[in-house]
């Protein structure tokens, strides 16, 4: 579906349940940078009502994952950790076209389009391949809820700039991001 080029290693699994409590402290902070991201995109979009409504709603959304994976962590006795960087974002960040707003804008969805595509890749392979019965259910609905948000940061994408140029630019995007995530797959993080 979201055509990535390099899958993750179902080995990073065992990783990430190696060490639970980092991989739900590290989860519940990219579900507060989904949702800071979607309000951010709201601030450039104002005179898309529409898409404000939708965008209003995933930020929401990305909020109540992060409460919920917050509640898994209080209730399994774990320490909340600080914020972590999340260098694969960052990196990611790097091939925002800074060009005209279209341009900017356009690329801003493909790469919130990008992290919910790996995202959701992770969560399936965490339903796939850990033990603990309560997060492969969990990291299932979150995987359904990811695959989602791509789909609207895609079409948004297409609905704001021409359709074939994005395409164009997401194929681009996957090369970029598989060149990228040769580099991760063995830290307890989400997208390490």
């Amino acid at each position: 579906m979201f055509k990535l080029k390099l899958p993750t290693d179902p080995r990073w699994a065992n990783i990430a349940e190696g060490n639970i409590e980092e991989i739900l402290t590290d989860h519940a902070w990219c579900e507060q940078k989904a949702a800071t991201n979607a309000i951010g995109l709201i601030t450039m979009l104002p005179e898309y009502p529409e898409i404000v409504t939708e965008l209003l709603a995933i930020a929401q959304e990305e909020l109540d994952h992060f409460n919920q994976v917050h509640e898994i962590i209080k209730k399994r006795g774990y320490t909340f950790g600080r914020a972590r960087k999340d260098d694969y974002v960052n990196e990611l960040a790097r091939f925002i076209i800074q060009g005209s707003r279209e341009d900017l804008i356009v690329d801003k969805m493909l790469f919130a389009a990008m992290i919910e595509a790996r995202s959701c890749e992770r969560f399936k392979v965490l339903t796939e391949n850990i033990k603990d019965e309560e997060l492969k259910v969990f990291y299932k609905e979150l995987m359904i809820s990811e695959a989602n948000h791509y789909t609207t940061f895609i079409g948004f994408a297409r609905q704001l700039g021409d359709p074939e140029k994005v395409n164009e630019r997401w194929d681009a995007w996957l090369e970029y991001e598989a060149n990228i995530i040769k580099s991760y797959g063995n830290k307890e993080t989400i997208h390490g």
